[in-house]
């Protein structure tokens, strides 16, 4: 490994390789196409980011003079933003010794900035499928010198149904480059692919089997509760001895707004992520999270793939999870890089027959979950939560109640200055009132002939009367 990137490297405490690390980058460094299976947050980044490095020619190295300027020499595709912007932060850290430029594409925000950056000359290039295929058609993404190619998460890739643009991208790539990919599972399709695009590629595995891909580190609870005690459950966890940075994952976008919201009004300092939102909330709300400056983020499936955020102390699935593979994801999200972690997954009524099958599927001791409430003392006992707390830290906002006073001395409710000439009964109001002086208003108020006397005009007699022709009238 080069200099600069071990220079970097230590610079931000990286001195240890992980168990994919070091069984990848012997191989990797060599220019062997690998497929690598590792469970997620084992440092898989970093495995591949180090060889495509340094690979890459960089503007001070003395082969550059025979590289065509500007044109990517490596691509490193990703299935969502977030995880794209990830890849290219641990490059940037890694590659800030050698003069490395990195350009991150993805959609949901606009192409200038991008195609400037494409046109002014980029040498690594990160990104989602989408816009990848997007730039490649604006003939602004030119792939044709790319030594290194790496598919991030690509059983990922495979469930969004980005495959079909994986292909094409793979198809404008020189048949002499170098391809790695990165799986947590590898389903029939993902092995068909790399079979028709990998040259006697070497097989690592990480782990002895998916079924053991959670990660050890991480301590599970599963909890029956109901739907509506879930806020109460969430807001005393958050105040356990150990909580520091937490993950909620919900199943819809609505729901993930609204739990944020929920969280907020109790007091706590949450933020949603999830595809509703602009681009640029998204990334603000990962920045602030990453920062310390925010400590829950609530977030879908889709929104989190691929989010490494050092301290997350605890996940919470707060919808169960649709598959083992979703659950290992969620969970995933903390006891990274070798700490420790709390995964806490609710589960509803409705949802106990799928979580038997999550749990016998990945081989875990909770086929039945322990029927739970925010009062439960079990809960307090595991959790670490003091006596006595409560699931908010703010009083609620009493609802501002009227008093019979107030609601007596309201104004009577405005007539439109409309004025009756009749009852609903078709009495005339003077006739009803016994001829005082209370109808005269009314009966001033009619024109015409009704205002002399005779009966009022009907408002819908000649609404439905049919003209007669002009010729019928002569």
């Amino acid at each position: 490994m080069l200099p600069e990137i071990c220079d970097a490297l230590e610079r931000a405490g990286i001195t240890t390789p992980f168990a994919i690390q070091e069984m990848t980058l012997s191989v990797a460094l060599m220019g062997t196409d690998l497929i690598g299976q590792a469970r997620t947050g084992t440092g898989k980044t970093l495995a591949f980011g180090i060889p495509v490095i340094q690979r890459t020619v960089a503007m001070h190295d003395p082969d550059y003079a025979e590289m065509v300027p500007g044109k990517p020499q490596a691509l490193i595709v990703a299935p969502t933003r977030e995880l794209a912007l990830q890849v290219s932060n641990d490059l940037a850290l890694a590659s800030a010794d050698r003069g490395v430029r990195v350009l991150t594409v993805y959609g949901g925000v606009g192409y200038d900035q991008q195609l400037d950056t494409l046109q002014s000359g980029v040498d690594i290039v990160v990104g989602t499928p989408g816009r990848l295929i997007d730039l490649m058609n604006r003939r602004a993404l030119d792939l044709s010198h790319v030594k290194s190619l790496v598919l991030d998460e690509a059983d990922e890739m495979l469930d969004l149904g980005f495959l079909p643009d994986v292909e094409r991208l793979l198809a404008k790539t020189p048949e002499t480059r170098q391809t790695m990919l990165f799986s947590a599972t590898m389903p029939a399709a993902i092995v068909a692919l790399a079979r028709t695009h990998m040259r006697h590629p070497m097989n690592i595995r990480a782990e002895s089997s998916y079924e053991n891909s959670t990660v050890p580190a991480t301590a599970q609870f599963i909890y029956q509760v109901h739907d509506l005690d879930k806020p109460e459950i969430i807001g005393r966890v958050l105040q356990a001895e150990d909580a520091g940075k937490m993950i909620v994952f919900t199943k819809t976008k609505r729901a993930a707004q609204r739990v944020a919201d929920d969280l907020v009004e109790r007091g706590f300092n949450a933020s949603p992520l999830h595809g509703d939102m602009a681009q640029v909330a998204r990334e603000k709300a990962l920045t602030k999270f990453r920062s310390d400056k925010l400590d829950i983020l609530v977030a879908t499936d889709v929104a989190a793939r691929g989010i490494d955020v050092a301290g997350v102390t605890h996940v919470i699935n707060y919808s169960c999870p649709e598959d083992d593979k979703t659950y290992v994801h969620r969970i995933g999200r903390t006891g990274r890089a070798g700490a420790s972690g709390i995964a806490i997954t609710f589960v509803d009524w409705a949802d106990v027959t799928r979580w038997k099958t999550i749990n016998k599927t990945l081989d875990l001791p909770f086929e039945n979950p322990p029927e739970t409430y925010s009062t439960s003392e079990h809960l307090y006992h595991e959790q670490g939560i003091p006596p006595g707390t409560k699931g908010r830290i703010v009083e609620a906002k009493p609802v501002e109640r009227k008093s019979d006073a107030e609601r007596s001395s309201r104004p009577p409710r405005s007539s439109n200055n409309r004025s009756r000439t009749r009852t609903r009964s078709g009495e005339s109001v003077g006739e009803q009132s016994g001829g005082s002086n209370n109808a005269q208003p009314a009966a001033a108020a009619v024109s015409g002939d009704s205002a002399e006397g005779s009966a009022p005009r009907s408002r819908n007699r000649n609404r439905n009367r049919r003209r007669r022709p002009a010729a019928d009238a002569s």
